[in-house]
């Protein structure tokens, strides 16, 4: 699909058709730009709205208004409205990644710890992120289940054909498999831990000392010296107990503290229908490393950059619809570095300013599709007339 403002323009104007008086794609954009410079309030948007000059709100499409074409943007509580009504899946699916033709997807989920509000428990997404660190997609898990039952609904819309898809230890479930396998025509890599007791203690005796496919790797980083060893096995004939079980890999790591000294060990298997031939032992290493993204680039971003977990806003459609702007490729797929501090304040966000565009919220999280909106030349979505939205 084209830029960012012709996918939002395919979403559905949740506003009632009287009464309009600000462009839809324009208030998604001022939202957007707004969450990417720090904001994370209601108020803060509306703040950082009320805020921006006069050539940010034209490059964003914003209203004109009197005799002189002053832009005026929308006010907060319209910031608000449009951003709780407007439709949370069609707005991830719009903002995300095609993983079509990727080599890996990563699925995983967090929960919103601040959304908590009394008996109410904390709003749990379930995202999906490509290999390549671009977020694809998210959806809200009900309240009384859990990720496994979204799982299939999560990737059900998407071409994986090809793609190795990932999981923790939770997502290690039969029908999980056959779905990958069988609808999707994928390849699965789950995690095997105690939680599926006789699968792990099925893997476990397996005829390890007769497997001579191995791969070593040693990394430092994070007070911690690390070796890690992953040994495969063809388990074809073997009689695993799982759908379209290829290939199994014990993955043995060895961390030593740089500080202390202390040494520890750990064995996880990972099982999965990729053969020998499609997966040796160093390519299921480096699949179950990108599994790590998701942690690093998606749920770190979030709580560190956007302090997510200490936003209060109810568990209702906005926790749904929120994340999204947060979410998109243009803060997913910004390699990190050292993490910065988050805003002074909640209602004091990174100020628009007629100068180059300028993200003081977090000096290392790079923002290539908003710069490139907002220093284009002109305004942003030219084809809109002051008065095409009465």
């Amino acid at each position: 699909m084209g830029p960012l403002p012709e996918r939002l323009a395919t979403l559905v104007d949740p506003r009632c058709r009287r009464g309009k008086r600000h462009p839809f794609v324009a208030v998604l954009l001022i939202a957007c730009s707004a969450v990417v410079t720090g904001a994370t309030s209601f108020a803060a948007i509306g703040e950082w709205a009320a805020d921006a000059p006069q050539d940010v709100l034209a490059r964003l499409g914003a209203r004109t208004a009197t005799v002189f074409s002053a832009r005026v943007p929308p006010s907060g509580a319209t910031l608000r409205r449009v951003v709780v009504r407007t439709c949370p899946g069609g707005l991830a699916d719009l903002l995300g990644h095609d993983p079509a033709g990727g080599d890996t997807l990563a699925v995983d989920g967090k929960s919103a710890r601040g959304s908590r509000h009394g008996t109410r428990p904390a709003a749990h997404l379930l995202a999906a992120m490509t290999g390549t660190g671009l977020a694809v997609t998210q959806l809200r898990v009900p309240d009384k289940t859990n990720e496994i039952t979204c799982f299939a609904a999560l990737l059900e819309p998407f071409d994986l054909h090809g793609v190795t898809v990932t999981g923790d230890a939770l997502h290690t479930q039969r029908e999980h498999a056959r779905f990958l396998v069988d609808v999707k025509k994928a390849h699965y890599a789950f995690t095997v831990k105690r939680n599926q007791k006789n699968l792990y203690e099925q893997l476990r005796a397996l005829p390890w000392q007769e497997a001579a496919a191995k791969f070593y790797d040693r990394t430092t980083g994070h007070g911690r010296t690390e070796t890690r060893v992953v040994t495969a096995l063809t388990v074809t004939d073997l009689g695993v107990d799982f759908p379209h079980a290829a290939q199994v890999a014990r993955v043995v790591r060895h961390r030593t503290d740089t500080k202390t000294g202390r040494r520890s060990r750990e064995t996880v298997y990972v099982i999965t229908d990729l053969t020998s031939r499609q997966a040796s032992p160093e390519r299921l290493a480096n699949i179950l490393r990108a599994h790590w993204l998701i942690e690093n680039r998606l749920h770190f971003v979030r709580d560190t950059s956007f302090r997510e977990d200490a936003s209060k806003i109810p568990p209702d459609m906005v926790r749904r619809t929120w994340p999204h702007c947060e979410a998109s490729p243009s803060t997913s797929s910004a390699p990190l570095a050292t993490p910065t501090s988050p805003p002074d304040s909640v209602r004091s966000p990174a100020a628009p300013t007629n100068a180059p565009w300028n993200c003081s919220a977090s000096a290392d999280l790079h923002l290539p599709l908003i710069k490139r909106l907002c220093n284009r030349p002109g305004p942003l979505i030219p084809h809109l007339h002051p008065y095409a939205y009465p």
